[in-house]
């Protein structure tokens, strides 16, 4: 009797398909194999945390398994102590070579081990000169080329043995018409490879100076596309029947996530799993709605993940990137892309931030609106106009709708009572942080923003509001004239058309003589 398995929605470990609704990643792993695999290139799957990169090597090496020996290693089952000298780590290393190769290839030639078995065995000898010795005969009397993947690569990043035996594939990489190794080789982690020596030596000389420039450039795209993310729904709706516009779905999925893989299942899991329990949306079919994914959203937004964790701690670790995140998203500053910059190439190596046309842009709306919450959160005791806003939130509720319009006229008043004496500079640096810390008590735990990516800059940001399913366009500006405020006023009326709106609002800072201001105000009617 064959029981099938149910399958869920999974953000924790390695997916696969008899347990979990999964992304088709055919495609991925054939380009894989055809450009890199089969040109015997080493090269590093540098990503974020939770991007896919242990499910991705799971899957190849069963992919490869026709044409090569796959030996996958992962290097979080090596501890602390097993890096203390290089015989110790020898050892070790020779250790997961052998337990891995009699799972990947049984039918291996015994003597091949021989000299690998006898370092495992034996705690005081060895060398990595040794190692690689073994390691080459090895691969000479193997029946196939031999493929090397090593998962989570990086937590080795601080121990000097790994960056020496980097040093030594390296070398057996450059003469390897002589001396056969590895045929290929992936390393797999967050920090890239030619970042391993950040903490082990900080120091300018030894930044950048990697053991593994041999490396061939990885440009594979891991986020889940449009097409992507409809084709594992269409599975999970042909299990479930929830009746759900799967292409609209997809593509709605898609706006808030960029396809990032982590977003796309925890919004997915959230919706399958809890939106229909715990919300007014009462069944799967009303889950599976844009007012759905809405909640989904607020949801991951509000919860204490490993994921969100990991990035406050390394916004701490790394303050410059802090502070150009904060430019991005308060200030609206443009940055060029280069990834010289460590800040730039840090946050990118992270997977916040990508390249937009040569442009520094937050990686998806998701993490945009957690960097907002936290940064505005930092701000929150210390900031008057957030006090106004917590003391008179109640009032701005009616019969569970946000009244938009109060809110404007409210953050108005109060804006030019407590700020009407800063200067321009002061505008174009808060103004707009000032109005998502009075928005942000108003309809923290039921409503959601985020800023519309293509329209913020120095001069204008869109934010879009959503509270219980009803959605607010505010554009605010910074005052540069009658002209260019007509200008805005028509961008934010075919704005507005675009999301099928009838209303929306503006709010302009403008410095008048000495004393800053906003004034606020709905489209208006002959825009309508």
């Amino acid at each position: 009797m064959v029981i099938k398995m149910k399958r869920k929605f999974n953000i924790t470990g390695s997916c696969t398909p008899q347990k979990h609704y999964m992304v088709p990643l055919d495609d991925r792993l054939e380009k894989i194999k055809t450009d890199y695999i089969d040109e015997g290139s080493y090269f590093v799957i540098s990503k974020g945390r939770q991007y896919g990169k242990t499910t991705t090597l799971s899957a190849l090496e069963k992919y490869l398994k026709d044409n090569y020996i796959v030996l996958s290693l992962d290097f979080q089952e090596i501890g602390t102590e097993d890096f203390a000298d290089a015989s110790t780590f020898a050892k070790v290393f020779a250790g997961m070579i052998i337990e891995t190769l009699e799972i990947a290839d049984p039918a291996n030639k015994k003597e091949a081990l021989i000299p690998l078995t006898a370092m495992a065995e034996n705690p005081g000898a060895g060398s990595l000169k040794e190692l690689f010795t073994c390691l080459s005969k090895m691969c000479a009397k193997a029946q196939r080329p031999i493929v090397l993947m090593i998962d989570e690569a990086d937590s080795a990043s601080n121990n000097q043995v790994f960056i020496d035996f980097l040093a030594q594939l390296r070398s057996y990489y450059l003469a390897r018409d002589k001396k056969p190794i590895f045929h290929s080789v992936i390393l797999a982690g967050v920090y890239d490879i030619k970042n391993l020596k950040l903490k082990l030596r900080p120091d300018a000389e030894h930044k950048y100076n990697s053991p593994w420039n041999i490396a061939a450039r990885f440009n594979i795209d891991m986020n889940f596309s449009v097409a992507q993310i409809a084709a594992m729904l269409e599975e999970y709706e042909n299990d479930k029947h929830t009746n759900m516009d799967v292409k609209g779905i997809a593509e709605c999925i898609y706006a808030y996530t960029s396809g990032y893989p982590y977003l796309v299942s925890a919004v997915c899991k959230l919706l399958d799993e809890d939106i229909a329990e715990k919300t007014y949306l009462k069944n799967l079919t009303e889950a599976w709605s844009e007012k759905g994914i809405a909640e989904a959203v607020k949801s991951i937004l509000a919860e204490q993940e490993p994921f969100f964790e990991s990035m406050v701690r390394q916004l701490e670790e790394y303050p410059e990137m802090k502070k150009m995140l904060k430019a991005i998203l308060f200030s609206g500053k443009r940055m060029s892309y280069n990834p010289d910059i460590p800040a730039i190439n840090l946050a990118s190596m992270f997977g916040y931030i990508v390249n937009a046309e040569g442009s520094i842009q937050v990686a998806n709306r998701i993490f945009e609106m957690r960097l907002y919450n936290l940064f505005l959160a930092e701000e929150e005791l210390s900031n008057a106009i957030y006090d106004k806003a917590q003391s008179d939130k109640s009032q701005f509720i009616d019969n569970g709708r946000l009244n938009m319009d109060l809110v404007i006229e409210k953050f108005v008043q109060y804006f030019h009572d407590i700020y009407g004496e800063k200067d321009e500079k002061f505008l174009e640096e808060h103004g707009r942080k000032f109005f998502l810390l009075y928005l942000k008590p108003i309809i923290n735990g039921t409503g959601n923003y985020y800023i519309e990516a293509q329209t913020r800059d120095a001069r204008r940001t869109d934010v879009i509001i959503d509270y219980l399913g009803e959605q607010f366009i505010v554009e605010l500006k910074i005052w540069r004239g009658n002209e260019y405020n007509e200008r805005g006023e028509k961008q934010l009326s075919d704005y507005l058309d675009y999301y099928h709106k009838e209303k929306g609002y503006m709010i302009s800072f403008k410095l008048t003589k000495t004393k800053s201001q906003a004034s606020g105000k709905s489209k208006p009617e002959t825009a309508q």
